[in-house]
């Protein structure tokens, strides 16, 4: 279909070959146990170099000249501008005394989130995504809310990056806080059940110029209180002995643990420690530690969680684990995989934060 669509759409007097920018070498060699290996291009992985930001430019003018002579252009574009251009809006979730949904009009670049006292009440705007920056690159990227609705935790993320940085809201006034996050990323923010404040994962400030092509290791999960600086979170959680795990926290809907989850690059299988909350002195404790298979913790009953897991089923069963034994009671089994009830308590995930 391609073949025969795409020299329709091309302008008979354009050329059949680019005539690319040339690409500088250099002399780089690496020296592998005798085996040298060239690297010519090596330059290139500076992404704030000068010669980098230069052979960007001129790869970009190549591009955009050949597809500003594309005659079908325009018409693509407004056909699906047309496709694109209806209104809808998301399924609203109860947060307090509200109701939260979003809704885009229809070519907005980001839905914006409302709030309203009823269903039939007249909604009001509690954040506007698309007012986060003039040229429309930042995004927002996470969104929870304390238990009684008052606050709202948010995070944007700035040029497709996988970096968020979290602010606070308050949801009456639909203002900002003075509360910064900075530096946290692959992490959602869960609150204390009395709204005191949220746990976070982030990682170690990069150094000058590495935020962007620096390696991220040593995931550790934060508590950040209201109303204090970034700088006296307190450390909840690290493994200094593990460079490559990477932790979501999350507290339970009765507010009375708190559910480390460890995952590792993109591995199914993940990890979970627990913490009591209820008790001050308590300490963070492994929960299903073996690495061998995925869990999910979709509720509690006090001590008593329910997990689905694939640990000896492909399509996923349900069981029930005391939280202070290590034996796990078997409470039942779905064959058929899927959510219990079609959805997961708030705040109780199996990895990486994909909010």
């Amino acid at each position: 279909m391609a073949s025969v669509l795409l020299p329709a759409a091309l302008s008979a007097d354009m050329p059949t070959r680019l005539a690319y920018p040339t690409t500088a070498k250099s002399d780089v060699v690496d020296d592998y146990f005798g085996t040298r290996i060239p690297d010519p291009y090596r330059w290139l992985e500076d992404p704030n170099s000068a010669e980098t930001k230069a052979w960007v430019e001129q790869q970009n003018a190549l591009t955009f000249a050949f597809l500003d002579r594309i005659p079908a252009r325009q018409r693509i574009r407004k056909r699906l501008t047309d496709l694109w251009n209806y209104e809808r809006y998301s399924a609203p979730s109860r947060e307090g005394p509200r109701y939260i949904y979003s809704r885009n009009d229809g070519l907005q670049n980001q839905a914006v989130i409302y709030k309203a006292t009823a269903l039939d009440a007249a909604p009001e705007i509690l954040l506007d995504p698309n007012t986060l920056s003039a040229d429309g690159t930042v995004a927002l990227s996470g969104l929870t809310f304390s238990d009684d609705g008052a606050k709202a935790a948010y995070a944007v993320s700035a040029a497709g990056s996988d970096w968020l940085e979290w602010r606070v809201r308050d949801v009456a006034s639909a203002r900002d806080l003075s509360d910064v996050i900075k530096w946290s990323k692959f992490s959602s923010a869960s609150w204390l059940k009395d709204g005191s404040g949220f746990f976070y994962s982030r990682y170690a400030a990069p150094a000058d110029g590495q935020a962007f092509s620096g390696v991220n290791k040593y995931q550790q999960v934060f508590f950040h209180a209201l109303g204090t600086p970034q700088d006296r979170d307190v450390l909840v959680f690290a493994r200094d002995d593990q460079p490559d795990w990477g932790f979501n926290a999350d507290v339970s809907d009765d507010g009375r643990f708190l559910a480390i989850v460890q995952w590792e690059g993109t591995n199914r299988e993940n990890r979970i420690f627990v913490r009591d909350l209820a008790d001050p002195g308590s300490s963070i404790r492994p929960f299903l530690d073996k690495f061998d298979a995925s869990y999910q913790i979709v509720g509690n009953d006090g001590a008593r969680f329910y997990v689905l897991t694939d640990n000896a089923a492909d399509r996923s069963r349900h069981h029930g684990k005391q939280g202070q034994r290590a034996s796990v009671d078997h409470v039942g089994c779905n064959r058929r995989g899927g959510r219990e009830h079609g959805q997961h308590p708030r705040g109780i995930s199996n990895g990486r934060s994909r909010s």
